[in-house]
């Protein structure tokens, strides 16, 4: 009883930071009031309160992953860590961008996230896990749909902030988020890196299945699900560079491309996990 207290503590500590920093920002960055600094950048104490909630994250999930038995995932786990990463890329663009306005989105997710662990335990093994090409192929695919993830996150508020100048409506909220063209810059330096990871993965996928899954490649749902939503990021980047695609059209491109990426992965393993009840 006293292990599983122990292993469950690091997501338990994580989601109560990432939950009371997602009431910070919301209270002094997007609440309606006389008192709230709107323009006020982001503090170094929250900065590193962030870091602080990043590394607890990060060594709740290492602990979990890595076992003497070999590599354990889930869907849940899935989503944990790509939500780390999102966290963790906000968090470094921080540095060279005002995304402060952008935290009471990213963090109450990620509080949302790092808890799933504790409440859908049921792990399988990994084969093929101690590989180095699998651990790169991994290693990839969570960037990848970290990156995306944030994307489509990022693509939303786009949308929401578009509308709110077009009906000159802007709140608080939206006057503590960044400018729309470096918002719309972010967006798509992360969704050209995302599919340049994607590219790798599916690659790597496609040409090294047997070697890293010790099996040839196999055309189910979840590989029709990849190739689909590789094919809409790389349509919407074309269309990008070709026609300067951008506002609405960009977002409802990037949110059918991450909507066919989480169902190619966590949506099948939460189906198999907890629909099904198979590990």
């Amino acid at each position: 009883m006293v292990d599983i207290v122990i292993q469950l503590m690091p997501h338990i500590l994580a989601t109560l930071i990432y939950g009371a920093l997602g009431f910070h920002f919301w209270n002094t960055r997007w609440r309606e009031g006389e008192h709230q600094c709107v323009a006020c950048p982001m503090q170094a104490w929250e900065r590193g309160a962030i870091a602080v909630a990043l590394l607890i994250h990060a060594s709740g999930l290492y602990s979990a992953l890595f076992s003497d038995a070999g590599m354990r995932f889930s869907f849940s786990f899935a989503l944990s860590l790509m939500m780390w990463l999102a966290v963790l890329i906000y968090w470094l663009e921080s540095f060279m961008a005002r995304m402060e306005g952008m935290q009471p989105m990213v963090l109450p997710l990620a509080a949302a996230c790092a808890i799933l662990p504790t409440l859908f335990p049921q792990v399988h093994l990994v084969a093929h896990a101690a590989a180095t090409g699998f651990k790169l192929h991994f290693l990839a695919a969570m960037l990848a749909y970290s990156l995306l993830t944030l994307s489509a996150l990022h693509a939303i508020f786009m949308g929401f902030t578009e509308n709110a100048l077009h009906k000159r409506s802007l709140k608080r909220s939206l006057n503590s988020l960044p400018p729309l063209m470096t918002m719309e810059r972010l967006l798509f330096r992360m969704l050209l890196l995302g599919f340049v990871l994607l590219t790798l993965t599916v690659g790597s996928g496609v040409l090294f299945s047997e070697a890293l899954f010790g099996k040839p490649l196999s055309i189910d749902h979840k590989t029709l699900f990849a190739f689909a939503s590789w094919g809409i990021f790389a349509t919407l980047l074309v269309g990008r560079h070709a026609w300067g695609w951008r506002g609405k059209r960009a977002l409802r491109w990037t949110l059918a491309g991450f909507s066919l990426l989480i169902l190619a992965y966590v949506g099948s393993r939460f189906v198999a996990e907890v629909i099904l009840g198979r590990v």
